[in-house]
């Protein structure tokens, strides 16, 4: 199981880019980051300064959607990158949130989403594409490779997911869920005639690693509060359209966000924000991965059980470099001679 941070680009970037190479050197192998360009600062500039900072270390947006940035912009930004510091990108791509909200915008439908992969995905690969109405290829990108992951919730996401991506990012940890939308990604894949070990499974969640007291636990929980919320964004939508109940999508994800009564994107992803009150410490145990370093390694195998590649760590909360460096130190080291144990 690879391991990944996600992070926000809050300045000073310096310290966006610190601790990208704080994860490399800890063994982390992906830096992921929001991709909300009003509300943080723009992380593709970050992106070709943690590259110049790092060896190994893969980057991109966790998530970006088809909707804020012309495509071929997009697809031209990976392969540049590339071309600078070697095939080091990954595109997590969505149908979009925060960066389209913040504009009264709207997220995309699902089909200008796969249009989207088609074209961002084809370019940065090398490949000549058709983009409204034009036959289009870059002359000058001869070596770049992009894989594209999509994040999903919903039952149509998660069918494209599986027909199309290269990886299924699922921002949440709980284990029923999990469960539920990886064996939809893989039957989508088997349906399309694809092979469903091709598509890499992403879980992305808040980690935080607490002493075993009461009092830890109390203070994680309020720390990563703010991820239920963000959550309950989508799952919201998936409501909208489908009803509590509708589309077989697990009462575990919809139930708990009938308290909920709006959202604040100045507050997006900060710990502490007013308007995650709804979200009981029970969504938070179960959605994030709190706890000891012994309780973290039990989720985490229970992850890899279920078919995860890569478990990627949100640090927004106080305990970014502690979190880390417990990462280092106990869980890298105990997930690498748990991998070497069954290979």
């Amino acid at each position: 199981m690879d391991l990944g941070v996600v992070l926000q680009c809050n300045p000073p970037a310096s310290r966006v880019v610190e601790l990208c190479r704080q994860a490399e050197n800890y063994g982390f192998s992906h830096a992921w980051t929001f991709d909300s360009h009003l509300l943080w600062e723009e992380p593709y500039v970050i992106y070709s300064a943690i590259l110049a900072a790092t060896r190994k270390i893969v980057v991109g947006p966790m998530v970006t959607n088809p909707s804020t940035r012309d495509w071929t912009v997009t697809a031209s930004t990976y392969a540049t990158l590339n071309e600078m510091y070697g095939n080091r990108t990954l595109c997590g791509i969505g149908r979009g949130d925060s960066a389209v909200r913040v504009t009264n915008g709207r997220p995309s439908t699902v089909a200008e989403l796969r249009d989207s992969i088609a074209v961002i995905r084809g370019l940065a690969n090398g490949e000549e594409v058709e983009y409204k109405g034009s036959h289009l290829r870059f002359p000058w990108s001869h070596r770049s490779s992009l894989d594209v992951w999509v994040a999903a919730y919903g039952p149509r996401v998660l069918q494209l997911t599986g027909e199309v991506a290269d990886g299924f990012i699922l921002q949440l940890a709980d284990l029923s869920i999990a469960e539920w939308s990886i064996a939809a990604v893989r039957k989508a894949a088997a349906d399309a005639g694809r092979d469903p070990d091709d598509v890499a499974i992403c879980v992305a969640a808040p980690a935080y690693i607490t002493d075993g007291s009461e009092e830890s636990r109390a203070h994680a929980y309020d720390q990563c509060r703010w991820f239920g919320g963000m959550v309950g964004n989508h799952v919201a939508d998936i409501v909208a359209r489908y009803g509590a109940d509708g589309a077989n999508v697990p009462t575990a994800l919809t139930d708990y966000i009938k308290g909920r009564e709006g959202y604040d994107y100045n507050e997006h992803g900060r710990a502490g924000n007013t308007h995650t009150s709804f979200v009981p410490d029970e969504i938070v145990d179960r959605f994030c991965v709190i706890g000891t370093v012994h309780e973290h390694l039990a989720k985490l195998d229970a992850l890899r059980a279920l078919g995860v590649n890569q478990f990627a760590i949100y640090l927004q909360h106080d305990a970014q470099d502690e979190t880390l460096r417990a990462y280092g130190q106990h869980v890298v080291p105990a997930i690498a001679e748990r991998v070497r144990a069954t290979t």
